[in-house]
C-alpha cells in the first residue's frame, strides 16, 4: 500500500465518526495540557528560586576559614594558598585579613568635619578583586601604596561634626522602600572618591594617622565580604605595615582571616568545598542554602509532571478504547482487505498510523493551548496588560510564574505521539489476526 492511500485512508476513517474522534482528541488535550502547565509551573518555580539565590550573591563563591578549637598547625597561609589554586575547578583565590586594633577612626573633609567612629578595614589582593568577581561601580583598583577602594555606602558612616547631634547623619535606610517599590537613597554628605580619608589607630601603645587616598568605589556584595558594603579594601602590605606599627615589637602575623575561592561553575562548588574540607578547613558558602532548595524544586517538578502524566494515561485508555471499537465496527473491512490481498503489516499499519494522528492531533493543540493559559497567567500574576509584561510574560526577563520552553512543547508532542502509537499497538495486533473468511461473513 502507497503511503498516500495509507494516509487518505487514514483520514477517512477517522472522520467517518467525527464526534467520537473529537472526543478522542479533546482527552489527548487535557493530558498534554496537564503536563505541559504542570511541569510549566514547575519551572517558574526553579527560575524564581534562582533569582532569589542569584540576589543573595555570587553562588560560586567559597569562603575558607581556619579550624575553630585549635587543631594543630592548620594556617591560613601562602602555602594554603597555592593548594587552593591547584584544586580542579577553582578560577581564582582571594586572601583576606582585617585590621585588628582597639580603636581606629576614619576623617574626611576640612579639618576631619566628617568622621567616622568604626571602620572595617580589610586586607586583600587588589589586583585580584577582578577575577573574584568584586566590582566597582566608579574608579579603579589602586595599586600604589596608600591607595583604597571604600564600599559604596562607606560614605554613610560619616557624621557631621558641625551639626547637632541626632541630625548630623544621613540614614539610607529609611528611604529604601515606599508606595513605590524601592528608591535610591539621598546623597552622603561627600563623595568619597578622589579624597583622601584620614586613619586614626589608637593602641596601647600610642595613637597614630594614616593618609589614605581613595581611588575606587566597590559595589556591595555581601558574598565577598561586608567590606563592599561599608569598609576599607586596601593591600595586605599595607594593612601589614599598619598592623606592625600598631603592634610594635610583636611578630608579624602572616596568617590571613580568610581566603574567598571562585569556582568556575555551580555545578562544582560541592564538590571543590568537600575537598576543601577534605583538608581540614571550615567553609561557608550558598551550596547549603541552595542544594536543597534545588531537590525541592526538582521534587515538586517530578510531582507536578506525574500529576499531568496520570491525565495523559487515562487519555491513552480512550485511543485504546476508540481504536477497539473501530476494529469492531470495521471487521468486514478488515477481511475485504485481507482478500484483496492486502498485506498484514500494511493493515498493522493503517490502525497504528489512525492512533498515532490522533496523538499528534491531541498534542499539536494542547501546545497551543498551554501557551495561552501561560501567557494569561503571567499577564495576571504580573499585574496588568501592557508591551513590557507582554515582552516579559513571553520572553521572560521578570517574575512569571508559567514558563513553556520550546523543549517541553516538543517533548509534550512527542510524548502525546508515542502514548497514541503505543496504545494502538494491542488494537492493531488484535485486527491482523481476523481470519479473512470469518471477517467477509460477519454482519
Amino acid at each position: 500500500m502507497r503511503k498516500q492511500d495509507l494516509f487518505r485512508l487514514c483520514l477517512q476513517n477517522l472522520l467517518r465518526k467525527k464526534s467520537r474522534t473529537l472526543l478522542t482528541i479533546l482527552g489527548v488535550v487535557i493530558g498534554g495540557c496537564s503536563i505541559v502547565i504542570m511541569v510549566s509551573l514547575g519551572i517558574g518555580m526553579k527560575e524564581s528560586q534562582e533569582r532569589l539565590l542569584a540576589e543573595m550573591g555570587d553562588l560560586t563563591i567559597i569562603t575558607v576559614n581556619p579550624p575553630q578549637g585549635g587543631r594543630g598547625k592548620i594556617q591560613l597561609d601562602a602555602a594554603t594558598l597555592r593548594r587552593l589554586q591547584a584544586l580542579d575547578g577553582v578560577t581564582a583565590v582571594l586572601p583576606r585579613q582585617s585590621l585588628s586594633v582597639d580603636n581606629l577612626r576614619l576623617l574626611a573633609g576640612t579639618s576631619g568635619r566628617y568622621r567616622a567612629d568604626w571602620a572595617q578595614v580589610m586586607g586583600l589582593d587588589l589586583a585580584g578583586m577582578e577575577p573574584m568577581g568584586i566590582r566597582l561601580v566608579r574608579g579603579e583598583a589602586g595599586l600604589r601604596s596608600g591607595e583604597v577602594v571604600v564600599g559604596q555606602y562607606t560614605a554613610y558612616a560619616f557624621h557631621d561634626t558641625l551639626r547637632p547631634e541626632g541630625s548630623n547623619t544621613i540614614d539610607r535606610w529609611s528611604f529604601d522602600l515606599d508606595a513605590d517599590g524601592p528608591q535610591d537613597p539621598p546623597p552622603p554628605y561627600f563623595d568619597p572618591l578622589g579624597r583622601e580619608l584620614t586613619l586614626e589607630v589608637e593602641t596601647e601603645s600610642g595613637k597614630f594617622s594614616l593618609p589614605l587616598r581613595v581611588t575606587g568605589v566597590a559595589k556591595e556584595d555581601y558574598s565577598k565580604g561586608s567590606e563592599t558594603s561599608e569598609g576599607i579594601l586596601m593591600s595586605l602590605s599595607d594593612l601589614q605595615k599598619i598592623a606592625e606599627k600598631a603592634n610594635p615589637g610583636k611578630k608579624a602575623n602572616k596568617n590571613f582571616d580568610s581566603i574567598l575561592v571562585k569556582v568556575d561553575s555551580i555545578a562544582h562548588v560541592a564538590a571543590v568545598e568537600q575537598e576543601i574540607k577534605a583538608m581540614g578547613y571550615n567553609t561557608e558558602s550558598m551550596e547549603s542554602i541552595r542544594a536543597p532548595m534545588e531537590k525541592e524544586a526538582r521534587q515538586k517538578q517530578m510531582m507536578l509532571g506525574g500529576l499531568g502524566a496520570i491525565s495523559l494515561v487515562v487519555a491513552a485508555i480512550g485511543i485504546t478504547n476508540t481504536m477497539i471499537m473501530s476494529i469492531s465496527e470495521r471487521t468486514r473491512e478488515i477481511g475485504i482487505m485481507k482478500a484483496l490481498g492486502c498485506f498484514v503489516h500494511d493493515i498493522r499499519l493503517l490502525f497504528l498510523a489512525e492512533a498515532g494522528v490522533i496523538g499528534l492531533a491531541g498534542g499539536v493543540v494542547s501546545c497551543v493551548v498551554s501557551l495561552l493559559a501561560a501567557l494569561v497567567t503571567n499577564l495576571v500574576a504580573l499585574g496588568a496588560l501592557s508591551a513590557e509584561n507582554l515582552r516579559i510574560a513571553l520572553l521572560g526577563g521578570g517574575a512569571r510564574i508559567c514558563v513553556v520552553p520550546l523543549w517541553l512543547l516538543g517533548f509534550a508532542i512527542l510524548f502525546s505521539v508515542l502514548i497514541g502509537l503505543g496504545s494502538g499497538y494491542y488494537p492493531a495486533n488484535r485486527a491482523v489476526q481476523v481470519p479473512a473468511l470469518e471477517a467477509i461473513k460477519s454482519d
